[in-house]
C-alpha cells in the first residue's frame, strides 16, 4: 500500500557541541537500526555478509521474462514490489545523507554499511538501465502483489517488468535516477574511482534520456499508478537531476541548466510545504543556495537568489515562522496526511539539519516573515521532530520498530509478519498467508528493526495493528533522509565548512604508503592581507596521487576589505569557495561583499602536485 501526493562566510567551524545523547537518546544506536532496515529490504541474492538472518534469497528470476537480469534492488515497503522511482529518490537520500555527514557516520562505525545499502540500490539501478535510452521502473505489480500475503522468498505472483523508452518515456523516472546515479558517485569517488565513474556513464546518459525525451513516467508504466503517480510532473526531476550533476561533474553545463531553466521548470516559482519521493522542489531549491551561499552561482546570482527564497520559504513554514505554515499535530510533529505520514517528516528534517550547516557555515540567520532564525534553532527543530519519532511525543511510543521499549509490534509487512522461511521452510501460499499471517493478532515473529512505520495521525493517535497500513506500513523512503540527521545528531559537527567539498573517509586505511606531502607554505602576499595554505589530506586515484590543499586569506589590517582579487598560477585542478572573475583571477564569493577587519576565509583547492600560488592583486579598504 502506498501514499502519494502533490502538491561561509567560509570560516572554519569549530566547537559546536556534539548532541549524541542529548533529550536521552541514543542517536548512534538509531542511525546503526536505521541502516540495519535496509538489510531486510534486500532483493535477490543476498550476500555472506547479510545480517538480517531471517530473510534469504528472493526475486532471483526477475527480468527474465523481459530478457534481461533484474535480480537485487529493493523491495519500496511492506510489499514484494520493487518500484523504481521511489528506489532511485532512496538512494539519492542515501548518498546525501552520506556526502554531507560521511564523517560523523565513520565515527559512529556505520559508514562502511550505509555505502553498502546505497551500493545494494546502484548496482540494481545499472542493470535497470541496460541501454542509454531504456530504463526499467518496475518489477512485479501492485494489484497482484496486494493479492497475496507472501514471504518474498516464497511469492508466487507475477514479475514481469516494465520500462521506459524513447517511445514510451518517464523524465521524471529518468531523472531521479540521474540523481541517484550522480549522488552514488560523489560517495564512491575515493573508495572506488572505477564504480564511481561507471555510475557517472549511466548519470550522464539518463539525464540526456529525461530531458531529451520528456513525459510523465506513469504514463509509459501505468500500474504504477495507483501506488505512485507522478503528481507532480517531471521538471523538478529535472532540475534535482541537473543540481546533483553539477554537484557531482562541477560541469558548467548542469549550472547554467539550472539558470536557464529555473523560471520555465518551476524551481524559482514553486512555494513548497513538503518534500519526498514524488516534489523534489524543495531539495533542488536547498541545493541550488547552497551553491550560490559557497560562491558557485557563476553568472546566475539573481536567479539563484530566487531558488534560495524558495527554499527558505520551506525551512520556514515547518517553523511556523511563514505567511504559509505546515500542519502541525498537539505534539508538534509535522503533519502532511494520515498515510505514511512519517516520510515528509524525516525529509523535511534532513533539509532543515543541512540548510541549518550551510547558514552557519555561511555566518548567516534565516528570515522568515515572522521573524529571525538562527542556525541552532533550526537544527533543534530538526531534532525535536526526531525526537519525537524516537519517542518523544504523546503515546511515548518509538515509530523506529526496535528502537526503545514501545515500538510498533504488528507492522505492515510481510516478510516480518510471516514465520521466517530459515525457521519453517513449508510453502505460505498466496491467500493462506492473510488467512494464517495477515490476520494474526499478535507481534511479527520477525523484528523489523529501524523500519520507519507510517507514524500518527494528525491528533497523535497510533494504532499498532497490521491492517493499519496507513500508519504501521514502513518504507524505505522513510529511513533514507534521516540517515544524516541522526548522525549529525551523535556526532555533532565535523568541524569543516559545509559549504566546500567534503571528502567521505575511505572505509579502510591503505596499505599503499604515500610518498611525502608537499611542504605547507605562507604564499607571498600584501602586508595587510595574509595568505596561508595547508594540505588537508592526499590520496591516490587511477595511479595520481591527488592532494587536497586548504588556504585561509586574513585581513590584517584594522580596516573593512573590499573589492579583493587574487591572482593564482600553477593551479591545475578545480577550485572552491571563490568567485573566478577572470583567467588566474579571483574574488570574494558573490554573497560576501567585504572581510571585515581581523576576520578570515577559507578556500579549498584539489591537484596533483605541489601547493599553487596566490597573491593578492588589488583590494580597497573601506
Amino acid at each position: 500500500m502506498r501514499l502519494y501526493s502533490m502538491a561561509t562566510t567560509l570560516f572554519l567551524l569549530i566547537g559546536i557541541v556534539p548532541l549524541a545523547l542529548a533529550g536521552g537518546h541514543d542517536y548512534g544506536q538509531a542511525l546503526s537500526k536505521g541502516i540495519l532496515f535496509f538489510e531486510a529490504q534486500r532483493s535477490g541474492y543476498l550476500p555472506g555478509s547479510q545480517r538480517v538472518k531471517w530473510r534469504g534469497n528472493s526475486g532471483l528470476m526477475d527480468g527474465k521474462v523481459n530478457g534481461v537480469d533484474l535480480v537485487g534492488g529493493y523491495y519500496d515497503a511492506g510489499d514484494n514490489v520493487k518500484f523504481g522511482l521511489p528506489m532511485a529518490f532512496t538512494v539519492t537520500m542515501m548518498s546525501w545523507s552520506i556526502i554531507e555527514y560521511g564523517k560523523q557516520m565513520a565515527t559512529s562505525g556505520e559508514l562502511g554499511h550505509a555505502m553498502d545499502a546505497v551500493k545494494w540500490g546502484t548496482d540494481y539501478l545499472m542493470k535497470a538501465h541496460p541501454q542509454p535510452h531504456v530504463l526499467y521502473g518496475e518489477v512485479g505489480d501492485g494489484n497482484t502483489d496486494h493479492y497475496c500475503w507472501q514471504r518474498p522468498e516464497d511469492m508466487t505472483t507475477s514479475r514481469n517488468a516494465y520500462r521506459i523508452d524513447q517511445n514510451n518515456p518517464g523524465s521524471d523516472l529518468a531523472g531521479e535516477t540521474a540523481a541517484a546515479m550522480a549522488a552514488a558517485s560523489i560517495v564512491f569517488h575515493r573508495y572506488n574511482p572505477a564504480y564511481s565513474k561507471q555510475l557517472l556513464t549511466h548519470a550522464y546518459q539518463l539525464f540526456d534520456f529525461a530531458d531529451k525525451y520528456r513525459g510523465k513516467y506513469d504514463s509509459s508504466i501505468t500500474v504504477a499508478q495507483k501506488y505512485y503517480r507522478s503528481v507532480s510532473g517531471y521538471a523538478d526531476e529535472l532540475l534535482w537531476a541537473a543540481a546533483w550533476m553539477y554537484k557531482a561533474t562541477s560541469n558548467e553545463y548542469y549550472l547554467d541548466y539550472l539558470g536557464r531553466n529555473g523560471d520555465a521548470l518551476g524551481g524559482t516559482g514553486w512555494s513548497m510545504t513538503e518534500f519526498g519521493w514524488d516534489v523534489k522542489y524543495a531539495g533542488v531549491q536547498t541545493l541550488v543556495a547552497k551553491f550560490l551561499m559557497g560562491g558557485k552561482a557563476g553568472g546566475h546570482g539573481p536567479v539563484f537568489g530566487k531558488y534560495q527564497e524558495k527554499a527558505e520559504f520551506f525551512m520556514c513554514s515547518c517553523l511556523g515562522k511563514s505567511n504559509h505554515n505546515v500542519q502541525k499535530t498537539p505534539g508538534g510533529l509535522i503533519f502532511r496526511q494520515r498515510w505514511n505520514n512519517l516520510q515528509f517528516v524525516t525529509s523535511a528534517s534532513f533539509l532543515l539539519t543541512v540548510y541549518a550547516d550551510y547558514l552557519t557555515s555561511a555566518r548567516r540567520n534565516l528570515h522568515c516573515s515572522s521573524g529571525t532564525v538562527t542556525p541552532p534553532e533550526l537544527l533543534a527543530f530538526a531534532k525535536s521532530q526526531v525526537d519525537y519519532i524516537l519517542g518523544d511525543n504523546p503515546r511515548a511510543t518509538s515509530y523506529m520498530v526496535g528502537y526503545g521499549n514501545n515500538y510498533p509490534r504488528q507492522v505492515h509487512h510481510r516478510g516480518s509478519s510471516i514465520v521466517s522461511i530459515k525457521v519453517n521452510p513449508s510453502f505460505v501460499s498466496c491467500r493462506g498467508g492473510y488467512a494464517t499471517w495477515y490476520s494474526r493478532k499478535a507481534s511479527d515473529p520477525n523484528l523489523l528493526t529501524g523500519a520507519i512505520v507510517g507514524g500518527p495521525d494528525a491528533y497523535d493517535n497510533f494504532a499498532d495493528e497490521r491492517d493499519n497500513f496507513q500508519q504501521t506500513e514502513p518504507a524505505t523512503y522513510n529511513n533514507a533522509p534521516l540517515l544524516g540527521v541522526l548522525a549529525r545528531l551523535h556526532a555533532g559537527h565535523a568541524g569543516y565548512n559545509q559549504l566546500l567539498p567534503v571528502e567521505i573517509p575511505l572505509r579502510k586505511p591503505t596499505a599503499v604508503q604515500p610518498k611525502p606531502t608537499p611542504n605547507a607554505k605562507v604564499t607571498p602576499s600584501s602586508g595587510l592581507i595574509g595568505i596561508a595554505q595547508k594540505t588537508t589530506s592526499s590520496w591516490v586515484a587511477n595511479g595520481k596521487k591527488y592532494y587536497r590543499y586548504s588556504v585561509t586569506v586574513t585581513n590584517k589590517s584594522g580596516k573593512t576589505i573590499k573589492n579583493l582579487n587574487l591572482s593564482v598560477s600553477k593551479l591545475y585542478g578545480p577550485l572552491w569557495g571563490l568567485t573566478k572573475s577572470a583567467v588566474g583571477s579571483y574574488g570574494l564569493p558573490t554573497w560576501m561583499r567585504s572581510l571585515p577587519a581581523g576576520k578570515s576565509i577559507e578556500f579549498v583547492y584539489i591537484h596533483t602536485t605541489s601547493p599553487a600560488e596566490f597573491s593578492v592583486s588589488s583590494y580597497t579598504l573601506a
